[in-house]
């Protein structure tokens, strides 16, 4: 299989991906609100099912290895990293390796959790605290939606001033 054409594949597919994640994400929230991340939890929970049917259901309908790649790897890639992450856990756990499923279920979350925390210090470091109260918030997505419906040049030339 030729080099470009996986590029090709993986880069439409994982476009498209970010775009269904991207907007699903700001509809979501807005029906929602922000107080819990539910756009998120719908996106990782859609996504891991999705993953889970496709991975199946391509195998024997659709063996053609750039189709499962523009869709499992590319799509579902761009749309949600953790339906790969919940799929590898799963297969871990069907071949029998109990204990790497349980390490990388659980030490994905408490070291991605433990990064995020290390990665916010160091960005406070960088820029500083924030103003007492002050907190990053979720709905930060919806409001940069917001931004994108009323000046989308400004938006994606990274001009919109925060609020």
């Amino acid at each position: 299989m030729d080099v470009w054409n996986r590029m090709l594949v993986l880069s439409i597919g994982g476009a498209l991906g970010v775009n269904a994640r991207y907007w699903l994400s700001v509809a979501l929230t807005r029906w929602t609100g922000p107080r819990f991340p539910w756009a998120t939890f719908a996106i990782n929970v859609t996504g891991s099912f999705a993953i889970g049917v496709l991975a199946v259901v391509l195998a024997h309908r659709w063996p053609h290895p750039l189709g499962r790649l523009f869709i499992v790897v590319g799509f579902l890639g761009g749309y949600t990293t953790f339906s790969s992450f919940a799929f590898e856990s799963f297969t871990l756990w069907e071949k029998g390796d109990r204990g790497l499923s349980l390490a990388n279920t659980f030490g994905s979350v408490v070291a991605g959790t433990a990064a995020v925390v290390v990665g916010v210090a160091v960005g406070r470091a960088l820029v500083g605290s924030p103003v007492e109260g002050e907190r990053l918030v979720r709905s930060d997505v919806v409001q940069r939606a917001d931004a994108v419906e009323l000046a989308p040049e400004s938006f994606l030339d990274g001009e919109v001033e925060d609020g």
